[in-house]
């Protein structure tokens, strides 16, 4: 795991005193029972505390549930696997010849994963201050750039406020398929507003994701642009 020492090294400014962490935080479960999963479980939590505390610090006159939806919007899976990806952290992974043959390399589900689990071996190894200075390289640019706290409502959120503040029915979501292995299921679903005769349907890696897409489309809907 020389290389990824050097690259660890280089892109997150840390220098491992036990490389076997960091060679732990890039082994996916498919290369064999000693995996990243453990690691990637405290390291959920670790990033969770260090960004928590970067917004607390920028956004002194935030609330709680606007800290909160910064917070959602800069450790989603989404932004995560961005920026792993951005990271080339894919080429440093270790994965089962199937996982390999299949992309896991470039799955988003597993680099967002596999950067959980590198801050959980960096909190291990150096530290809860080399994970802040971590977090602090990885997301200066997003925290600077984030919007208004209001516009980080999700989707499902937007369109319940829309859709109460005007009295109707809140949509009703179903799940029309489930598909692929149960590590790796994706889900097809559907929103209707039944007080404005509207349906979407989505797809997506989690029930929770396919339904926030279906409730943006729904938001985007032509006919509840005129409705408004």
């Amino acid at each position: 795991m020389a290389g990824a020492a050097h690259w660890i090294a280089e892109r997150l400014g840390v220098e491992f005193r036990d490389p076997g962490l960091l060679a732990l935080a890039l082994t996916h479960r498919s290369h064999g029972s000693a995996n990243y999963e453990r690691l990637e479980y405290l390291g959920d939590a670790v990033l969770s505390f260090v960004v928590a505390e970067l917004l607390f610090q920028r956004f002194p006159a935030a609330s709680e549930g606007e800290l909160s939806r910064y917070r959602a919007s800069l450790v989603s899976g989404e932004r995560l696997a961005a920026i792993a990806a951005g990271l080339g952290l894919g080429e440093h992974l270790r994965l089962g010849e199937g996982e390999m043959k299949s992309g896991g390399q470039r799955r988003a589900t597993i680099l967002a994963d596999a950067l959980e689990a590198v801050f959980g071996a960096v909190y291990l190894d150096r530290g809860l201050r080399a994970a802040q200075s971590v977090a602090e390289r990885l997301f200066g640019d997003a925290l600077a750039a984030l919007p208004q706290a209001a516009a980080l409502k999700d989707p499902k959120t937007r369109l319940q406020e829309w859709l109460q503040g005007r009295g109707l029915a809140l949509p009703a979501y179903t799940v029309l398929e489930v598909s692929g292995e149960p590590h790796e299921q994706h889900f097809r679903v559907r929103c209707d507003v039944a007080g404005l005769a509207l349906a979407a349907e989505a797809e997506g890696s989690s029930r929770r994701r396919a339904e926030q897409e279906a409730a943006q489309r729904i938001l985007e809907d032509p006919a509840l642009e005129s409705a408004r």
